[in-house]
C-alpha cells in the first residue's frame, strides 16, 4: 500500500472545508466501508493514521455533496444507489481538477473495482460519466463541467 502524501491530503481537506463539506479527523474502528473513513451527521470523518488513498476524501465528500440538503445534516452513511454513485464519481473528478490534482489520485488503481485508470482516462477524454446529474442538480453545465457553478446540491 502507498503512503499518502500529507501535502495532498491536506490540500483536499482545506478544499472541501472552504466549500462547505465538513471534515473532522478522528481515529475510527477498522470496520469502515472505506477504509479510514466514514460520514456522520454529514460531516466526512477520516481517520489520518490509517489513510491510504486520500484520493477517496474527494469520492466521500461528492456523496455528501449530491445529497439532498434537507437531509444533508442528518446523512449516517452513503447511499448504495447508482444515480449517486455516478454523481459522486463525475463531483470527484471536478474537485480534482479544480484544486489541481491528477485525477490518477481519485481513480487508484485499488478503487472502484480496479476500474480507476479506465475512469480517469474516460473522463480525460471528456467522456464525463454521470454530468447529467450533476446538470440536474443546477451544479454545473454540460458546456462548462468540469468547472462548477456551486459545490454543493
Amino acid at each position: 500500500m502507498p503512503s499518502p502524501d500529507p501535502a495532498i491530503t491536506a490540500t483536499i481537506v482545506a478544499f472541501l472545508r472552504d466549500i462547505g463539506v465538513p471534515v473532522e479527523m478522528t481515529p475510527l474502528p477498522d470496520d469502515t466501508l472505506i477504509p479510514a473513513m466514514t460520514v456522520r451527521c454529514g460531516t466526512l470523518l477520516v481517520d489520518p493514521a490509517r489513510l491510504t488513498y486520500p484520493g477517496d476524501l474527494l469520492h466521500e465528500a461528492g456523496h455528501i455533496a449530491v445529497t439532498d440538503p434537507a437531509v444533508r445534516e442528518t446523512l449516517e452513511t452513503v447511499a448504495d444507489d447508482k444515480s449517486e454513485e455516478l454523481a459522486a464519481i463525475c463531483w470527484s473528478y471536478a474537485a480534482a481538477r479544480a484544486i489541481g490534482l491528477d485525477p490518477a489520485i481519485v481513480f487508484h488503481g485499488d478503487g472502484y473495482r480496479g476500474n480507476g485508470a479506465a475512469l480517469a482516462m474516460s473522463f480525460q477524454m471528456g467522456v464525463y460519466i454521470g454530468v447529467h446529474l450533476l446538470v440536474g442538480y443546477g451544479l454545473t453545465t454540460n458546456d462548462t463541467y468540469p468547472a462548477m457553478a456551486r459545490w454543493l446540491r
